[in-house]
């Protein structure tokens, strides 16, 4: 059973910043990539980060410049440093995980994706 656990999240005004904690725990083989997304209230989630086992990062372009996300490997923690937080910044952010593991037929792989349960971000003016 693999869990993911976010914190840091919380109320901040406008230009402020909050760093986003997620730690898995559990029976983890490896992790793959690990990256977080968000929902507000009446949109779709969309991807905000993501990060590779390597440390390659990708943005979504509203949070480029703003946003760094972290992981460290041996602790199977992922972080988001969110810095000059914007009102539509608000929204629930969810921590996902891709987890690799050997596969039924010897050689081969499968993949498993987990989700944290969210954390409220809001950005008051």
């Amino acid at each position: 059973q693999v869990q993911l656990v976010e914190s840091g999240g919380g109320l901040v005004q406008a230009g402020g910043s909050l760093r986003l904690s997620c730690a898995a725990s559990g029976s983890i083989f490896s992790f793959d990539d690990m990256g977080w997304y968000r929902q507000a209230q009446g949109k779709q989630r969309e991807l905000v980060a993501s990060i590779t086992v390597s440390g390659s990062t990708k943005y979504a372009d509203s949070v480029k410049g703003r946003f760094t996300i972290s992981r460290d490997n041996g602790k199977n923690t992922v972080y988001l440093q969110m810095n000059t937080l914007k009102p539509e910044d608000t929204a629930v952010y969810f921590c996902n995980a891709v987890e690799v593991v050997p596969g039924t037929v010897r050689g081969s792989r499968d993949e498993y994706y987990y989700w944290g349960q969210g954390t409220q971000v809001t950005v008051s003016s």
